[in-house]
């Protein structure tokens, strides 16, 4: 998920996969937590001029949290205010952002579980329209001097309410009660539309603008880093994988990939794919030989891989090739995706993608052909031309991927997330 704050054409398209595909947080004070770095399960800037800068430091234990995987999503829990309050998000690289539905909510999408009521908490408080985190997002100012927020996402998701600041609460590592983040600005929203599931109470921004949940809690864990590992597609959503914040979180050892992330947004995980390989096939990213400096960004919010329709299709030709089945031709809930009907898993070629400097990154079949329904296998990519390239988390399923922001570079390293 991307989002429209200063870039037009930023994209969310969560969970709008053509063909209709449909994070526990858990009492340590977070304003005393340390440089030890910081946990997270997946049930699935930092300077003194920054608004959020905290020279406290903290204790040694390290915050946790289950994180869970939803229909091509990755919901993240944490919990809100005093009394804690639960809530599941959406953990999303591709934007800033951290909002959860509140009441009153007359016009927001439908949500199952109950929406926090800021009236409740004793830690609630809304933000001036002076205060320096109003200017980070498309704002307005109320008649009671309150900021409000307009957040639009490229898919047409638009998301309103007030900037606030609340206390965070996360599970600790070392098993005696919960981790306190204080002060942490999120959006408390009233007025929420557009492609979000009934899971979703919210949406967790984990990119990397000053705003961000990254941003906000990087003085309070040792540093502007984090790693996640995504459970493939369709697993269990009672099976968690990790992901760690801070110090310690950065991903090392044999069989480490690292490639530079390329300053193009402060928002945005960009880098540079030169092309792809299906088996030993090269194919160019673009047809003419030329490479565009951070060509496509990691989205965590964002299931499929989109890039530029000539790439798409030149990819799916050589697929075709190598894929000893006839494709799907006459079900138009598919579309014109590249779709096997078997009833095992694709015994596709190896993808390798190739970043900028002869890092080499290879996806299986689990990676790259998703099931939309029942012995159907499709392509996990779409062809797009709004100049907005998207690397989605079906393609991040399975690596331990670690984003360290301090050192600008990410790294990718082949795991069994089910199972670490």
């Amino acid at each position: 998920m991307a989002a429209m704050d200063t870039i037009l054409c930023h994209a969310l398209f969560g969970v709008a996969f053509v063909i209709t595909l449909f994070i526990y947080l858990g009492s340590t004070s977070a304003t005393e937590a340390s440089n030890g770095g910081f946990s997270v399960k997946l049930v699935h800037r930092n300077s003194p001029k920054s608004p959020f800068y905290n020279p406290s430091k903290a204790s040694t234990s390290k915050p946790q949290s289950p994180v869970q995987a939803n229909n091509g999503q990755y919901l993240m829990k944490l919990s809100l205010g005093n009394p804690q309050f639960d809530l599941y998000g959406i953990a999303d690289t591709g934007s800033d952002l951290l909002w959860a539905q509140c009441v009153p909510c007359e016009g927001c999408y439908k949500q199952i579980k109950p929406k926090f009521d800021p009236n409740k908490s004793s830690t609630y408080s809304d933000l001036p329209c002076d205060a320096p985190e109003c200017s980070l997002v498309p704002n307005s100012c109320s008649t009671q001097n309150v900021c409000n927020y307009d957040y639009e996402y490229g898919d047409g998701s638009v998301v309103r309410g007030v900037l606030a600041k609340e206390t965070i609460f996360l599970e600790s590592t070392s098993g005696n009660g919960t981790v306190a983040l204080k002060g942490i600005t999120f959006g408390c929203g009233h007025n929420d539309t557009g492609v979000f599931n009934q899971d979703d109470m919210g949406l967790i921004g984990l990119g990397g603008g000053p705003i961000s949940f990254i941003s906000q809690m990087a003085p309070l864990v040792g540093g502007k880093k984090f790693s996640y590992c995504l459970v493939p597609f369709h697993t269990d959503p009672s099976i968690e994988s990790k992901m760690s914040f801070g110090k310690g979180s950065e991903v090392l050892g044999e069989g480490v990939v690292t490639v530079p992330l390329v300053p193009k947004d402060d928002t945005f995980y960009s880098v540079t794919v030169e092309g792809f390989s299906v088996g030993d096939k090269f194919v160019p990213f673009d047809s003419s030989g030329k490479v565009e400096k951070g060509n496509i960004f990691l989205d965590s919010g964002t299931p499929p891989t989109y890039i530029p329709t000539d790439l798409y299709e030149r990819l799916v030709a050589e697929l075709g090739k190598q894929i000893p089945m006839a494709p799907i031709k006459d079900d138009p809930d598919l579309g014109n995706q590249l779709c096997y009907k078997t009833k095992t898993n694709l015994k596709g070629p190896i993808l390798t993608v190739h970043f900028e400097g002869g890092t080499n990154v290879k996806l299986t079949s689990t990676q790259t052909f998703i099931p939309p329904k029942d012995e159907v296998f499709c392509f996990a990519m779409i062809g797009d031309d709004s100049g907005v390239n998207i690397y989605g988390n079906f393609a991040q399923t399975n690596f331990l991927i670690g984003m360290d922001l301090e050192k600008r570079v990410v790294s990718f390293k082949s795991t069994d997330c089910v199972k670490d």
